[in-house]
């Protein structure tokens, strides 16, 4: 047999001998390093949407899984999945899931077309790079949307679009309040709001109200006349502008129609404004009335008393 053939018979059969070896070792390494799953993982990662968007706290769903069985985090933190998910796992995890109302994305500005501009931007249609140029970005508002639709691009869910002005728009059928886009705007004017409050006060301007006017027409200017007019104590003046307790918010946006900047949305009518001052005038007519005869009668009822105390003296 040819001596180069044993050669290589035998290079094969030690590299066959090495190879099984290398992978029984292995196979024992596995076992003995193996790092067990928990059985409710693959369960809960099947409740899951699969977005990995971020919007739970967490890197992705297969972290947020982890955190849930660990106790670190609800069964509700997942916003894209919702209440449904929510039901699925708290019945893996033993647990009730709380019951809440579903939360979508909204962003407090309105400024757009009506906020001055320091120079026109021409540059990357980015917010956050836009905001890096000549002093915090174009706008004279440092509290205000730049418009590039930073947001815009950050949400998978196609859930924002730019209107006509240049503020994002959020479309409630379609936000999970993953709150990607807040994660992506600059300027941080984007919040959570409950899907059910219809009511916004759209600025963020902490200056005050002659400083906030002179940057935006839309301006909060902290006047305080929707603080006056609630009367479920739903809206302060905080840091100069006007903010919103939708623990306490009824949707009857009263404070709409007294906000003389239109700052606060939906900006009502000038018909349902002037039908508005209408009624005011005439409940303070009514109460103005009411109080001079209040009045007259503690006077009549005054001087009926001292006409019978004096007639009283006179005829003993």
């Amino acid at each position: 047999m040819d001596i180069n053939f044993m050669n290589v018979l035998l290079a094969l059969l030690v590299l066959g001998i090495l190879g099984l070896i290398f992978g029984l070792i292995l196979a024992v390494a596995s076992k003995i390093f193996e790092v067990k799953t928990d059985p409710r993982f693959p369960l809960i990662m099947d409740c899951l949407p699969g977005a990995n968007c971020g919007g739970c706290g967490y890197a992705g769903c297969s972290a947020a899984a982890n955190a849930i069985i660990e106790g670190k985090a609800s069964v509700s933190c997942c916003p894209v999945g919702g209440a449904e998910a929510a039901e699925q796992i708290a019945a893996i995890m033993g647990v009730e899931a709380a019951a809440g109302e579903r939360e979508i994305a909204h962003v407090i500005c309105n400024g757009g077309t009506a906020a001055k501009k320091k120079y026109e931007y021409i540059g990357v249609q980015d917010c956050l790079g836009a905001m890096k140029v000549a002093g915090n970005g174009p706008l004279e508002c440092a509290y205000g949307c730049l418009g590039f639709g930073s947001c815009v691009k950050a949400c998978t869910f196609d859930a924002i679009t730019l209107g006509e002005n240049g503020i994002p728009v959020i479309d409630p059928d379609k936000c999970t309040d993953c709150m990607q886009c807040a994660a992506a705007c600059p300027r941080h004017i984007i919040v959570s709001v409950p899907v059910s409050k219809k009511v916004f006060v759209e600025c963020a301007n902490k200056q005050k109200g002659a400083a906030a006017a002179k940057v935006c027409a839309n301006a909060c200017i902290g006047c305080g006349l929707c603080v006056k007019e609630c009367k479920f104590d739903a809206i302060h003046v905080v840091d100069n502008v006007a903010v919103i307790d939708y623990a306490k918010c009824k949707n009857c946006k009263v404070c709409t129609k007294v906000c003389p900047k239109d700052a606060i949305a939906p900006v009502p009518t000038k018909e349902e404004k002037e039908k508005y001052k209408a009624m005011k005038k005439v409940q303070a007519e009514k109460k103005a009335a009411a109080a001079k005869a209040a009045a007259e009668a503690e006077a009549a009822k005054k001087d009926s008393a001292e006409a019978a105390k004096k007639e009283a003296k006179e005829n003993p």
